[in-house]
């Protein structure tokens, strides 16, 4: 039997469809990891291929992010009229499974590959369920190797993408990977991500560790990092702003061939990162903490929410006129997006605030909640000019001219990001 997987694309005209540089889906290649050998398996990704809706398969399993669920239920019916049988898991189905059952003819709530080889079984003894939920957590020395046959002849830039914890400690708002993953942080086992590793580095020096916090944990980053020493990688990770207060896991990282860091300052005022829950970052701090990253040859790809209570039109420039002056390398500039399954959602649904469903906006560049401090007008207009000022010329030269080891992989950022706003821009207009 032959199973389909598709990652569906992005919206058009939508800032993370227009980016030249597309990333694997790492959940896809773990699912088929734990495929029983006696299934073929395909990977159709639409941000690299059209999808052809008369492939041959018996199964077809896709996986989706909110703002992709109204083109990924485009693609369930396309199949489903074929008499294809579709199921579908990822983070939006999870959160609103009996929205996704009226598109799809089973949904995987949680962690799939708990599930998965049941769901096979299920399918190919012709009693497939219309509902798998994980009843627990996959215990992280069960995590397989992805098989990352599956993107052969796909055109990625990058493959080399792993991923060595699930969860998170700290519990923000707007955040759904504590919906998802739980807040427990599970590590695999360091000699098994290494043995990983070796085999990486034969087909490329780059690698993207896709945690949502790398270093939540010393007593595991610490030996990781160690480990990897020595093996060429240049990496980039996730990591919060108070990773700069430990010099030792810092400058392992550094030594180990870290060359950027995600980084979520989100806000420049410290009532609002309380009110987020944000417990960890300090405002006051932010200058001398980016600092210490530059120091141990770590670039930033910076975060900020926008819109957030409090927030007003000045916002912009102020955040703005810091990550020049801090220097950061790149940013990006989400406006707060209700997921479901957030804290902030349930808030803002209750204060009757959420003035939009339509999937498609919730992709961090449009206004879906009535805000405070400001018009949804003037969100959206601050939003756009802060992307557009950011990512001008100006600002890249103030910002990345220096002598920096992450400047090879932040200057193509920076000039594929400025490409892309500027595709989103001409699409909103009207213009080709």
């Amino acid at each position: 039997m032959r199973i389909l997987f598709v990652s569906p694309g992005w919206p058009t005209g939508r800032l993370w469809g227009e980016l030249g540089f597309k990333f694997p889906s790492l959940a896809l290649a773990s699912l088929a990891a734990v495929t029983p050998p006696e299934w073929e398996v395909a990977l159709c990704d639409e941000s690299r291929e059209t999808v052809d809706f008369d492939a041959a398969c018996d199964l077809v399993a896709v996986t989706a992010m909110t703002p992709q669920a109204p083109r990924t239920y485009e693609i369930a019916a396309g199949f489903r009229a074929r008499g294809k049988c579709v199921v579908m898991g990822g983070f939006h189905a999870s959160n609103l499974p009996d929205e996704a059952l009226r598109h799809v003819d089973a949904v995987v709530v949680g962690e799939g590959e708990l599930v998965w080889p049941r769901l096979l079984a299920d399918f190919a003894a012709g009693r497939l369920e219309r509902l798998y939920r994980s009843t627990g957590l996959l215990p992280m020395d069960a995590i397989p190797v992805a098989r990352r046959e599956i993107f052969s002849g796909k055109g990625y830039l990058l493959t080399n993408t792993l991923q060595t914890t699930r969860g998170c400690p700290f519990d923000c708002e707007f955040c759904s990977v504590t919906a998802f993953y739980g807040r427990k942080y599970r590590g695999r086992p360091v000699e098994a991500v290494l043995a990983e590793l070796e085999q990486l580095r034969k087909a490329n020096s780059f690698a993207f560790f896709v945690d949502d916090n790398l270093v939540a944990d010393r007593r595991y980053a610490l030996p990781l990092f160690r480990g990897m020493k020595g093996m060429g990688f240049k990496w980039l990770s996730h990591a919060p702003i108070d990773f700069a207060g430990d010099e030792e896991l810092m400058r392992a990282a550094g030594e180990a061939g870290c060359v950027g860091m995600f980084v979520g300052f989100e806000s420049l005022d410290q009532e609002a990162l309380a009110a987020m829950g944000k417990v960890t970052n300090r405002a006051a701090e932010y200058l001398d903490s980016a600092r210490k990253f530059r120091d141990h040859g770590i670039g930033i790809l910076g975060s900020f929410v926008l819109g957030y209570d409090g927030a007003t039109p000045d916002s912009f420039g102020r955040i703005l006129r810091f990550c020049e002056e801090a220097r950061i390398e790149a940013a990006i500039f989400p406006i707060l997006t209700p997921y479901p399954g957030t804290a902030v959602r349930r808030r803002l649904e209750a204060e009757g605030r959420i003035t939009s469903n339509d999937w498609r906006d919730y992709d961090m560049g449009h206004v879906t909640f009535e805000p405070r401090g400001m018009t949804a007008a003037e969100l959206q207009a601050g939003h756009d000019w802060l992307n557009r000022s950011f990512y001008s010329f100006g600002s890249m030269w103030r910002r990345l001219v220096k002598r920096h080891r992450s400047v090879q992989v932040f200057g193509p950022m920076n000039v594929g990001f400025r490409s892309a706003i500027r595709r989103t821009a001409r699409f909103r207009t009207g213009g080709a």
